[in-house]
């Protein structure tokens, strides 16, 4: 019988056979919570030396009830879903994945400039309902010699670099927590985030959400925008400001916007839905068959090392591995 318990609050992979491998050398049973509420997720997680997570809400009040718990480990990048100040003074290590989709998001990133610096899922609706007419998508800009602007310069814009860079694009990015030798190497180049507004015919975003970055796109930062720009996001919903984003695109501001993510994800309404100039995608970025595999193998492991007495990988809160290690 396992002696070790790790708990799953919820899943959106087909099976967690690869994590339930993974857990099993270190003598650990993997056991998914009946519902991802918090109620279904702490009847299973109370007695649990170990969480998965992927989107469920972790808050200061189920860790308070995670007495066993030695380490919260995220089958994914961003961290925003788990009250890391409360795992941190019960002592409880939160990990991330930060490369299993890099290869992935950095395209969808592209794909969806390229959709909409062309037109092309506009064109795609006319075409099918019989309307081959050209001058109806028409203006269309060359993109050899435009700017791209990147907002943050991680491991995911970093791949988005070289790729804008292979259509002509000049790469820019806004980066306070990135020294300029990355840029330099990268060829890319470091400016202020005002600057950045200024200059750039199309900006994809690439930051976490912070407070500091909540609505960082908002109706005074779509006024800086040259009026031709586009807006690309694949980071997280909230970063933009979606009433400001609306309203900026009907007083001709900006001219387009492509977003995998929402505020509210699944969206019940939104005043960018309907529009010819807008691309939505439903968070798929991250998404193929390898990333995935490789995301639930990477978390599952994070586990094992922590219950194995090895530090993380990839901890977002160092500072707690001292007191995990005592448990």
């Amino acid at each position: 019988m396992p002696s070790l318990l790790v708990a799953v609050a919820d899943s959106v992979f087909p099976n967690l056979d690869l994590a339930r491998a993974v857990v099993s050398r270190a003598g650990a049973e993997l056991r998914l919570a009946p519902q991802p509420t918090p109620e279904g997720i702490v009847a299973t997680a109370k007695e649990a030396d170990a969480l998965l997570v992927t989107y469920a809400k972790i808050n200061a009040d189920m860790i308070s009830q995670m007495k066993r718990c030695r380490i919260i480990s995220r089958f994914g990048i961003g961290v925003d879903n788990v009250d890391i100040a409360a795992a941190t003074r019960q002592g409880i290590v939160v990990t991330k994945v930060p490369d299993y989709c890099i290869d992935e998001v950095s395209d969808h990133a592209m794909a969806l400039l390229l959709s909409l610096v062309r037109k092309i899922p506009f064109s795609s609706a006319r075409a099918h309902a019989g309307r081959w007419e050209m001058p109806a998508v028409t203006p269309i800009h060359r993109l050899r010699g435009t700017v791209l602007g990147l907002v943050g310069f991680g491991r995911i814009p970093q791949l988005v670099a070289p790729k804008a860079k292979a259509f002509g694009l000049r790469v820019v990015a806004s980066d306070p927590f990135v020294p300029q030798a990355v840029m330099d190497q990268a060829g890319v180049g470091k400016v202020e985030f005002a600057e950045l507004l200024k200059i750039s015919d199309y900006i994809s975003i690439h930051s976490p959400l912070l407070p500091e970055t909540h609505h960082l796109f908002s109706t005074e930062v779509f006024r800086q925008m040259k009026p031709g720009a586009l807006l690309v996001n694949t980071s997280r919903g909230p970063v933009v400001d979606e009433a400001a984003l609306a309203a900026a695109l009907d007083a001709k501001q900006i001219a387009g916007a492509a977003l995998d993510v929402l505020e509210q994800e699944p969206p019940v309404s939104s005043p960018l839905f309907g529009r010819d100039n807008v691309i939505l995608t439903p968070h798929t970025s991250f998404y193929s068959v390898e990333s995935l595999e490789e995301l639930q193998t990477k978390a599952a492991e994070e586990v094992v090392r922590v219950l194995s007495g090895q530090p993380p990988r990839n901890p977002v809160n160092p500072e707690a591995l001292a007191a995990a290690r005592s448990k």
